[in-house]
């Protein structure tokens, strides 16, 4: 198995994710991204190393670095949130608004019977979301997601919590689906001083027509 290579330089690689793949392998022998990484060398001696995360269930942009020296430029770029996400998300409900923004602050709770999740509560971390809405069918919402801050789960929870409007698929916070979870990293940008940013757009999931969103409703996005 090899994973499209959306941008390639000397200090990084973008690469799409597919929706199922773990980052990590969370069993040894698992195939996993993490497990992949020796084959993404591409030519240099170093393996690549995660800049970042996605869920198993997400699809879309990765970024990895090449270099020890890029990956503390990029990971100070993500802590300064100088680095532009954008999300598209199938979600449960129709927003009456076009836009708007979520805050809601974050934190991780565990219970032994549960497991963990996260949960909006006052005095967790500070979590920030625009989103706008792309187009509506069948009681759902094709959403723009910007988020400002990068929480685990921060997008998913923002979306059945901030708006009491799950994502499509989600299997915590919302409800399994068969074609799977409706999130997907389509956009990345990295700035990198006086250099060319780094630039990347993960192709429009399958999963996502098949339910009835076609690629033309992301002219609102372009």
């Amino acid at each position: 198995m090899s994973l499209p290579i959306l941008f390639e330089d000397a200090e990084a690689l973008v690469i799409d994710k597919p929706a199922g793949l773990a980052g990590e392998a969370p069993r040894k022998g698992d195939t996993s991204v993490e497990s992949m990484l020796p084959d993404m060398r591409l030519g240099f001696f170093r393996v690549p190393a995660f800049v970042h995360r996605l869920d198993r269930d997400t699809s879309g942009c990765l970024l990895l670095a090449r270099t020890p020296r890029a990956l503390r430029r990029f990971s100070a770029a993500f802590e300064k949130r100088e680095v532009k996400k954008d999300y598209l998300a199938i979600i449960e409900g129709v927003p009456d608004k076009e836009e708007g923004f979520v805050d809601l602050p974050l934190l991780k709770v565990s219970g032994r019977a549960s497991g963990w999740r996260i949960e909006s509560d006052p005095d967790g971390k500070p979590s920030f979301t625009r989103w706008r809405k792309l187009s509506s069918h069948g009681g759902r919402s094709l959403m723009l997601l910007m988020p400002e801050t990068g929480r685990t789960h921060q997008l998913r929870v923002h979306m059945a919590e901030g708006l009491d409007m799950p994502i499509v698929g989600d299997p915590m916070y919302g409800k399994p689906d068969l074609e799977g979870m409706m999130l997907h990293a389509w956009r990345l940008n990295v700035p990198r001083g006086s250099k060319a940013p780094i630039e990347a757009e993960a192709p429009y999931p399958e999963r996502f027509q098949k339910i009835g969103f076609e690629l033309t409703q992301l002219d609102a996005a372009a």
